[in-house]
């Protein structure tokens, strides 16, 4: 980037994102950090961040698979609530229709802590697993995610719309298809669950 002369964009803005809900019962840190797995659908990590346009405030919510770093399941919406994670675990669960136990890690915001969240979570006999109180390190994938999101795509665009045409073509094209992962020995996310695929059919 120096030879070409070129500068990574900055994330400028800061918004609060993790709003707990101290009534809510939380999960236990059952991750612990362990963010090597053995296989896809093993554990997903989940988080959401905020993008800026001159209609207002956007919110991202995904879910990443922690073996491949694909992203499985992600929303847009105006509003951060608990529709919006929602959202994309439907999404997640739809398209990778996991098998009992796989282990979900989330931060503790409300979304995640709500009633209806943690019981389609049970519904799909996932297992919840939550960050330590304020410890974003609890969370690094995600938070690693978000943070090279917004210096490769930027935070800020032109309108709502311009921002879910970029993320799409982002995230399902460039991110999990085209873009490599040095913690993934050089593969795409989609190249990793296909070599792992290769591997145990062979």
């Amino acid at each position: 980037m120096k030879a070409e002369q070129l500068e990574p964009k900055k994330a400028r803005r800061f918004r609060v994102t993790t709003i707990s809900a101290p009534a809510h019962e939380k999960a236990p840190n059952i991750l612990n950090r362990e963010f090597q797995v053995a296989a896809p659908d093993t554990a997903w990590v989940g988080d959401i961040t905020y993008l800026w346009t001159p209609e207002g405030w956007l919110y991202l919510a995904v879910l990443l698979d922690l073996y491949s770093r694909r992203v499985i399941g992600w929303a847009l919406s105006t509003e951060m609530t608990q529709e919006l994670a929602l959202a994309a675990l439907d999404q997640a669960i739809f398209e990778r229709n996991p098998g009992a136990g796989l282990l979900q890690h989330t931060d503790r915001g409300s979304q995640y802590t709500s009633n209806i969240y943690r019981q389609r979570l049970k519904d799909n006999d996932l297992t919840a697993s939550m960050s330590k109180k304020g410890d974003c390190w609890d969370n690094a994938v995600a938070e690693s995610f978000f943070a090279t999101l917004k210096i490769e795509l930027g935070d800020s665009f032109s309108s709502r719309e311009t921002a879910r045409i970029a993320l799409i073509d982002y995230i399902e094209i460039f991110y999990n298809r085209q873009r490599r992962h040095t913690s993934l020995g050089g593969l795409t996310p989609v190249q990793a669950e296909a070599q792992f695929e290769s591997e145990v059919a062979s």
